[in-house]
């Protein structure tokens, strides 16, 4: 039964953006982290806005230069490091 609701999981987890060609990092720039197409916002900044209750529509109003595609990638960037966190136990 457990498997089962893995393969249910996997067949509703939607596709996410890739992010690779939408995020950059520039040493110079926001102390490295990762910015959203060379532009100094970076996926910190839009995770924080999305955390504190903005909707796309919100944060899209307030920095025009982003798109949706923008947002879905830092959330897609987010998901992505999500999964490939190591938890240890001590």
């Amino acid at each position: 039964m457990e498997g089962e609701s893995c393969r249910e999981c996997s067949a509703l987890q939607p596709r996410s953006v890739p992010y690779q060609s939408i995020l950059t990092l520039e040493p110079g720039k926001r102390s490295g982290q990762p910015c959203i197409r060379g532009l100094r916002i970076t996926v910190y900044d839009v995770l924080s806005y999305l955390a504190a209750g903005m909707s796309h529509q919100e944060i899209l109003a307030d920095f025009p230069a982003l798109t949706e595609e923008d947002i879905l990638a830092c959330l897609s960037y987010a998901a992505d490091r999500e999964r490939q966190t190591l938890i240890v136990h001590g």
